[in-house]
């Protein structure tokens, strides 16, 4: 039989073999090719992305920088143009009014309440040919005797070269160097809750000695004089010191009532018990002792009184720069040396 006619007993077709095929994937010329030319793009495209990201950042950072910069420029011009704005008064005719400067805070040098701005803003007011009458709206525990005088003296001069009336309003609080002030008014008037009064001084201070015993710690204090350290908190009060310290502040309490009889003539009732202790008194009781006269507030004062319902406020104030300027470091030290130093207040 012929081998070409031969079935297989399985069924199966013979097997021819296929020529090999030349696919890409099993060429090694090809492969050897091809990779490194794709490395090399792969490469090269990581490259630029991060060269073009470094660019952007850093315009970015400029852009940013320009902006801080420009920002704060006009910070700094917004506050040369606010202390310029608030120092410079204005000029421009006003139409009839009641001129307020309020009195508020503590009495102290450097602050709201100081004889620098108060002084400032009733020259103002009394220069303001509009301003019928000046209101001293007053809400202030006290404090220094100096600022205090300083403002009531000056109230007694503008008083008489302008001709025009002075009128005190006390909202909650007008003691000690408040009052001082409110003195110099030509009335005072309060509402019935109101606190008014306090005549008297007061030195405040701390003694540390018995602490420093307690913990071993030793005072070293050398001075050139023998009552350099006085009322040093750090060493004992003798006799002598305390005596002297007691003298000044009986003079400054007479002072204070000179002021106060002076300002308020007949209508003080000197017999009130206390009158010149530190008491004070609600508002009410103070105008039935005299130290008030009426009860009213500033829209009372201005529509009734003054005959000038318009109110303009005339106080100065610690522009943004000067509160900026303290808060970082100025007040900080002026506070520490205050509270280890005893200065006379009227409180």
């Amino acid at each position: 039989m012929n081998d070409q006619n031969r079935t297989d007993p399985q069924g199966f077709e013979p097997f021819e073999p296929s020529p090999p095929s030349l696919s890409s994937s099993t060429d090694p010329q090809r492969t050897m090719s091809k990779d490194p030319t794709q490395r090399a793009g792969w490469e090269r495209a990581t490259l630029e992305k991060l060269a073009f990201a470094a660019l952007n950042e850093q315009k970015a950072t400029r852009r940013w920088k320009t902006f801080t910069r420009l920002a704060w420029l006009a910070f700094f011009i917004f506050l040369a143009w606010f202390a310029l704005s608030r120092g410079t008064p204005s000029t421009a005719k006003t139409t009839a009014h009641t001129a307020v400067v309020e009195i508020k805070g503590e009495i102290a040098n450097g602050g709201d309440a100081s004889a620098e701005f108060v002084v400032a803003a009733m020259k103002s007011a009394f220069e303001d040919d509009g301003a019928k009458g000046v209101v001293l709206l007053i809400n202030s525990p006290g404090g220094s005797p100096v600022q205090a005088g300083i403002i009531n003296d000056e109230i007694k001069r503008l008083k008489a070269k302008y001709k025009k009336p002075v009128y005190a309003v006390v909202e909650e609080t007008c003691a000690s160097a408040a009052y001082y002030i409110a003195a110099g008014a030509d009335k005072i008037y309060v509402d019935k809750a109101s606190i008014v009064g306090s005549i008297g001084v007061l030195m405040d201070g701390f003694g540390f000695t018995g602490a420093m015993e307690k913990v071993g710690v030793e005072r070293r204090l050398l001075t050139s004089g023998e009552n350099k350290g006085f009322l040093d908190p750090f060493s004992p009060m003798n006799d002598a010191q305390r005596e002297h310290a007691q003298k000044m502040l009986d003079q400054i309490h007479e002072q204070f009532i000179g002021v106060v009889k002076a300002g308020r003539g007949d209508r003080l009732k000197l017999d009130t018990p206390g009158l010149f202790s530190g008491l004070f008194w609600s508002g009410e009781q103070a105008v039935s002792y005299g130290l008030a006269d009426q009860l009213g507030n500033v829209d009372y004062v201005a529509r009734e009184v003054i005959k000038a319902e318009e109110v303009i406020d005339y106080t100065r104030r610690d522009n943004v720069a000067e509160k900026l300027a303290k808060k970082f470091g100025a007040a900080m030290g002026d506070a520490t040396i205050r509270s280890l130093k005893s200065v006379p207040a009227l409180r």
